[in-house]
């Protein structure tokens, strides 16, 4: 039997059909102003048995398709733990919300937080000000690994932070001095949550702000901890969901 998992986002929907809890297909679009046609067009097309519905959109497919649903914290957790064994905590930064997840040794939750009342902290933001220094998103953290003078951003409300990057553009700020600032603002939020639930071992770090290297090095740095990021961090949430639509088969 085939089992999807389906993680409706705010910016992008992610489906993964597992075989034996392998991964056989996976697709990804994005969320849109119209989630629900969205995910039906992902859809479209793939073969399964059953289906399993996560993400802040989830209650759409569970009227549309009259599917199951799981939380993401559930979903992240069991994705996390498959791709992952070793897996205590789990840091996940996506578009517009932070999540930091404990796991017991068992991969059962012990704790969680979640950051999901603006953008500050999150994918929108670094999209945002990517957008204002002229970067392509995809070179936002490089950029940064390359500054050479230490800038403070003093605002994270996107909206003042913005107006901070564009005062220091006017003044003559290096850009990638700026990158280096926001991205810090960003770290120091996630790992602000790690250490009020308190991180052992290696971190799971999955959305897509994990194919950021400079966020990545910057929380390893401070945290002096090994980061384990999955090849393809944005489909965890719809792999974790399959997986579990699997064991509810069981």
């Amino acid at each position: 039997m085939r089992f999807a998992g389906i993680d409706i986002g705010s910016r992008s929907i992610e489906v993964v059909v597992t075989e034996n809890e392998k991964i056989v297909e996976y697709r990804q679009s994005d969320t849109g102003y119209n989630p629900l046609e969205h995910a039906r067009k992902t859809l479209q097309g793939l073969t399964f048995d059953h289906l399993l519905a996560t993400g802040y959109g989830r209650n759409l497919i569970e009227i549309e398709f009259d599917s199951p649903t799981v939380t993401e914290i559930k979903a992240y957790a069991r994705g996390a733990k498959a791709l992952y064994p070793q897996t205590s905590t789990i840091l996940d930064i996506g578009g517009q919300d932070c999540k930091v997840i404990s796991l017991y040794e068992s991969g059962k939750i012990r704790k969680f937080e979640m950051n999901d009342r603006c953008a500050a902290g999150t994918g929108k933001f670094l999209e945002i000000m990517a957008s204002t220094l002229g970067y392509p998103i995809e070179e936002f953290g490089a950029g940064a690994l390359n500054f050479s003078n230490e800038i403070t951003i003093n605002s994270m409300c996107t909206v003042f932070a913005e107006s901070e990057v564009i005062s220091l553009i006017s003044k003559g700020e290096n850009r990638n001095d700026i990158a280096m600032a926001l991205h810090k603002s960003v770290a120091r939020r996630a790992i602000s949550m790690l250490k009020r639930l308190g991180t052992n071992g290696s971190l799971f770090f999955a959305g897509g702000v994990a194919n950021n290297g400079c966020m990545k090095e910057l929380i390893s740095n401070e945290l002096e901890l090994e980061v384990f990021i999955p090849e393809k961090p944005q489909l965890v949430g719809a792999y974790g969901a399959s997986l579990l639509a699997q064991e509810s088969y069981q």
